[in-house]
C-alpha cells in the first residue's frame, strides 16, 4: 500500500543514501548538526507513517498532494473506440495529440504546449485523477460514476461530449419465471426472493448496483462481480439478472435477455472531467481547462449545423425579412442576416439584390432550402458549420461558480 505523505513531510531533507561527510570536513559541530537534521527527520518520517497507517485503516485516508511540476496532465483512454473518438474530438477541436509511438503511453498537444497527454484504462483515470496523478480526463460517465463514487474533488467540465452513448440498465431473462416480468416493481415483488435466496444479480458495477436497489428500497439482492460476456450468466444458471451497459440492445435480445420499466441506472457518455484540487492548486491547469472548454463549444454547438446564404430581389432589407420569417422551417433560427448586394449599370452603383444567411440544423436543411426558394430565394449555398464561438462559454460560468472562484 503506497501512502502519500503530507505537504510538510516533503519539506524534510533527503532521506536516501548519501555519500560520507570529506574527509577534510569543516568542523566536528557541522557534522553533528548534519546527523542531528537527519535524526529528526527519521523520526518524523517514522511517526507520519505511523500516524496516516492508523488513519487508513480507520477509514479516514489523508487527502492526496498536489506534487509539483510543470506539466498539466490529461488522461485518455488507451484502447478501444473510447480512445479513437475522443482523439477523433480532440482532433476536431483543432487539438492534435502527437504519439511518436503506438506503443508510447505519453504523447504530446503541439497546441496546447503545457498538457501531456497520458494513455491508461478508463477505470484508472479516475482513480489517478483521486491521486492526483492526472489533472484532466475524458472517460464515460458510468466509468466516473462506478469509480470516482461521488467523491467532491472530481468535477465534470462537460457533461456531454457527444460519443460513447450508452446506458446502464438491468436486464433479465424473457422467458421461465421472468416471462411476464415487466418492471423493475414487479421483479422486486416475486415471492422468490428471500434472504436465504436472494436475487442473484451478476455485474461489474459494484458500486453502482447496490446504490440503486437501496435508493429504490428493494431487498434481498446479491451482487456477484463478473467482467465480460454478463449476458451468459442467466443461461448458465448463475445469475438471475445482470446490469451491465447498453448501446443498442442487440446483443441483449440475441441472449434472450430483456431490459424491464425503471431498471436504467444511469444514462452515460463522454465527459470531461478534472481534479478540484488541479484546478485551484496547480499552476496553468485553469487557464489550460478554459481553451480545452471553449474549443469543446464551440466545434459541438456547430456539430449538425448548417450555413444556408441565398440571393433575393427586393426593395428593402426589412421586406425580404418579412418574407424569410414567414416561412415556418425559417422562422426562429439563427438570422436571417441580409446584406444588400451591390451592382454597377449604366455607370450607376445599385441595389437589386439581398444576400439571406440563415443557420439551420441538419435535419431541416432540405425543407428550409425548399422554403427560401418559394419566397424568391435564388443561387443558394450550403456550408457545414465547423465552430460557433459565443460571447461567453457557458460552462466556462458554471465551472468558476462550482470552484467558488
Amino acid at each position: 500500500m503506497s501512502i502519500l505523505l503530507p505537504t510538510n513531510l516533503q519539506k524534510c531533507p533527503s532521506l536516501s543514501p548519501s555519500p560520507s561527510p570529506p574527509i577534510h570536513s569543516p568542523s566536528p559541530s557541522s557534522a553533528f548538526s548534519y546527523l542531528g537534521t537527519r535524526r529528526r527527520c527519521l523520526r518524523f518520517v517514522t511517526s507520519s507513517v505511523a500516524s496516516l497507517q492508523s488513519s487508513v485503516a480507520n477509514g479516514s485516508a489523508p487527502a492526496a498532494v498536489v506534487v509539483e511540476r510543470g506539466q498539466i496532465r490529461l488522461g485518455l483512454p488507451s484502447k478501444g473506440r473510447m480512445a479513437a473518438d475522443a482523439i477523433d474530438l480532440l482532433k476536431d477541436c483543432q487539438l492534435f495529440v502527437k504519439q511518436v509511438n503506438p506503443r508510447q503511453y505519453v504523447a504530446q498537444i503541439p497546441q496546447l504546449p503545457n498538457t501531456e497527454v497520458w494513455f491508461q484504462r478508463p477505470k484508472d483515470i479516475v482513480r489517478k485523477l483521486l491521486s492526483g496523478d492526472l489533472d484532466l480526463g475524458i472517460v464515460g460517465l458510468d466509468t466516473l460514476s462506478e469509480y470516482g463514487q461521488g467523491d467532491e474533488d472530481l468535477i465534470i467540465v462537460h457533461e456531454a461530449l457527444n460519443f460513447g452513448d450508452c446506458h446502464l440498465s438491468i436486464a433479465i431473462p424473457n422467458y421461465g419465471i421472468f416471462e411476464n416480468i415487466k418492471s423493475l416493481k414487479e421483479l422486486a415483488q416475486m415471492p422468490q426472493w428471500s434472504e436465504e435466496r436472494p436475487l442473484r444479480v451478476a455485474t461489474g458495477f459494484t458500486y453502482l448496483g447496490p446504490k440503486f436497489m437501496k435508493e429504490n428500497g428493494i431487498q434481498h439482492v446479491a451482487f456477484s462481480t463478473a467482467d465480460g460476456a454478463l449476458e451468459a450468466a442467466p443461461a448458465m444458471g448463475i445469475a438471475d439478472a445482470i446490469l451491465d451497459l447498453v448501446s443498442s440492445g442487440t446483443t441483449l435480445k440475441e441472449n434472450n435477455l430483456k431490459e424491464i420499466d425503471g431498471g436504467v441506472v444511469l444514462e452515460s457518455q463522454a465527459v470531461l472531467v478534472a481534479s478540484r484540487r488541479a484546478l485551484t492548486d496547480r499552476k496553468g491547469a485553469l487557464n489550460t481547462v478554459h481553451e480545452i472548454l471553449e474549443r469543446l463549444e464551440a466545434h459541438l454547438k456547430a456539430d449538425g449545423q448548417f450555413t444556408v446564404v441565398a440571393n433575393m430581389r427586393g426593395n428593402s432589407a426589412e421586406e425580404v425579412a418579412e418574407r424569410v420569417l414567414s416561412q415556418p422551417s425559417l422562422s426562429g433560427l439563427q438570422g436571417p442576416t441580409i446584406s444588400p448586394v451591390y451592382c454597377k449599370q449604366d455607370g450607376q452603383v445599385s441595389i437589386d439584390y439581398y444576400a439571406i444567411v440563415i443557420c439551420v440544423p441538419k435535419k431541416a436543411l432540405y425543407e428550409s432550402v425548399k422554403q427560401l426558394r418559394a419566397v424568391g430565394g435564388s443561387g443558394v449555398l450550403v456550408s457545414p458549420l465547423t465552430y460557433i464561438f459565443d460571447e461567453d462559454t457557458p460552462r466556462w460560468g458554471q465551472l468558476l461558480t462550482n470552484l467558488k472562484l
